[in-house]
């Protein structure tokens, strides 16, 4: 049980109101600067086999007053498979547009909420997932907390009362107290069965910043996972260099 003395005059301090309160801290982590890196989706089956290896182009571009996170997935000979872009703001749902490259001729489609619980470029990382989608959902609740990976964490139930589709129905989220990154997920279905696992593999410390170099998802049903691998260096650029 979370435990805190509340303000004067402020919201009495409940596990409900410091999830709330938490969780719209995590919806406005606004970037400080454009980000641009290079990284690789590997792709294994039950067994531990891989399958694929996808290559990852991100690219983060502020605007005002939206942010636009942009991840490109090509083969590893050069073919585009698919591309996401997912549209940020303080105080409006996630919008997510995808490209898809199948067929002779791409297809787009915009998305939102629960829409957005399908794979990316036929991953276990499902749209959704990469946007963080669960800090939107109406329900969150500070549980414990706890130590992870050696970092000391607060436990974050989010939970989404009418799921629709393949969408989560809970959320655990350890929450780093330092850096208030995501350490390691939960996702439970509506009969509350564990469907996946995230976790961060390691960060780095880059110029003051904590840098995300891997994480993962791994599938409870089947067992398959996907690694995403980033490049250590994560370089700064500037709008006009990140624009088209």
């Amino acid at each position: 049980m979370v435990v805190s003395v509340a303000a004067a005059g402020s919201e009495p301090a409940t596990p409900e109101s410091e999830g709330r309160q938490l969780a719209t801290r995590l919806c406005a982590q606004r970037p400080t600067q454009n980000l641009s890196t290079s990284g690789v989706l590997k792709v294994r089956d039950a067994n531990g086999k891989a399958q694929a290896q996808i290559l990852v182009h991100m690219q983060t571009v502020l605007a005002d007053p939206t942010w636009e996170t942009t991840y490109q997935a090509t083969s590893t000979n050069g073919v585009p498979v698919e591309t996401l872009t997912v549209i940020r703001s303080e105080d409006q749902p996630t919008r997510y547009h995808v490209v898809r490259f199948q067929g002779q001729s791409p297809t787009s489609v915009d998305l939102s909420g629960d829409q957005s619980f399908v794979p990316f470029a036929g991953t276990e990382f499902w749209l959704g997932d990469l946007g963080l989608e669960f800090f939107h959902w109406p329900l969150q609740r500070l549980v414990k907390k706890e130590m992870r990976k050696g970092r000391s964490c607060r436990v974050l139930e989010c939970a989404n009362p009418h799921p629709v589709g393949h969408a989560y129905a809970r959320v655990l989220c350890w929450i780093d107290y330092e850096t208030e990154g995501l350490l390691r997920a939960e996702a439970y279905d509506a009969d509350r069965k564990l469907v996946k696992e995230f976790s961060v593999g390691s960060v780095k410390k880059v110029d003051g910043r904590y840098q995300l170099k891997s994480m993962e998802i791994r599938n409870e049903q089947t067992d398959a996972r996907t690694r995403l691998e980033f490049d250590l260096q994560v370089q700064a650029q500037s709008a006009a260099q990140l624009t088209p």
